[in-house]
């Protein structure tokens, strides 16, 4: 195995893992410790991982956080981009929803819609939706990401490639003007650009937490996104770089209001 192929699976072993002891990396690549260890003081300078003794453990931007890890930050703000969120959607409409505590806050939000047709990869937004008389909910195949309760992988990736809906509503780790949206994981990134190739509009939820972080994967560039859902709290420069960019954004307030509803405010 040449170097920069077990470093690269280095990297993903201890990315997926969140930490990997040095005899484990040692056994997986085929290769002595002596070896692993300078593979990952190499991967350590390009910020790519974190060494500790005995092995390593993925720096806290590329690591994925659980979906209990995330239902209880910024609770408040989330629940009033996903009531601003609902407000976007008619009865009657197809529309996408990708996994994350925010979207699943929106399909707490939709059950009383009519004739309401919503794709998801997530368990949980299905889950919300199980018993909404008016919606018709589709679930995409895949393997089940346990952490945050979703379906990833080729067959959610194909389940989405023969669908047009009018929206897709999506969340993600990070979202910067830069680069747009990001995620820790691979898998997650092709299932979001799936999402995303699937819809008319591209609609992100953010919150401030979000916002003007960069992870590891690009999901959905920033020219592919139309609109952003954000609240107060969000770094203005990042806002204002949308902006520029041509992103439509709505910013809300604590109890939902919209404090900035267009792109020239």
């Amino acid at each position: 195995m040449f170097a920069a192929e077990r470093r690269r699976l280095i990297s993903e072993l201890v990315r997926s893992s969140g930490a990997v002891s040095l005899r484990d990396l040692a056994q997986l690549t085929g290769t002595s410790e002596v070896t692993v260890r300078r593979d990952l003081r190499h991967l350590e300078a390009e910020g790519l991982l974190s060494r500790r003794h005995g092995g390593a453990v993925a720096p806290e931007s590329l690591q994925e956080p659980t979906h209990s890890e995330k239902a209880h930050v910024a609770a408040a703000e989330k629940a009033a981009i996903a009531a601003a969120a609902a407000e976007l959607v008619e009865d009657g409409d197809a529309i996408v929803l990708g996994a994350g505590t925010t979207t699943q806050a929106l399909a707490r939000r939709l059950t009383r819609k009519r004739d309401l047709t919503v794709v998801t990869n997530s368990l949980l937004v299905a889950q919300a939706l199980a018993r909404a008389p008016g919606v018709d909910v589709v679930m995409t195949g895949g393997s089940l990401r346990g952490s945050i309760y979703a379906l990833v992988g080729g067959d959610a990736e194909h389940a989405l490639s023969g669908l047009r809906v009018s929206t897709a509503f999506m969340s993600g780790n990070g979202l910067t003007a830069e680069r747009g949206l990001s995620t820790p994981s691979m898998l997650v990134a092709g299932v979001d650009r799936a999402i995303a190739a699937a819809a008319r509009r591209v609609v992100v939820l953010a919150d401030h937490t979000k916002v003007g972080i960069d992870t590891m994967v690009q999901t959905v560039a920033t020219s592919r996104i139309d609109l952003l859902v954000t609240d107060t709290l969000a770094p203005e420069d990042e806002v204002a770089a949308l902006r520029e960019d041509d992103v439509e954004v709505t910013v809300v307030g604590p109890q939902g209001a919209a404090a900035i509803d267009d792109v020239d405010a």
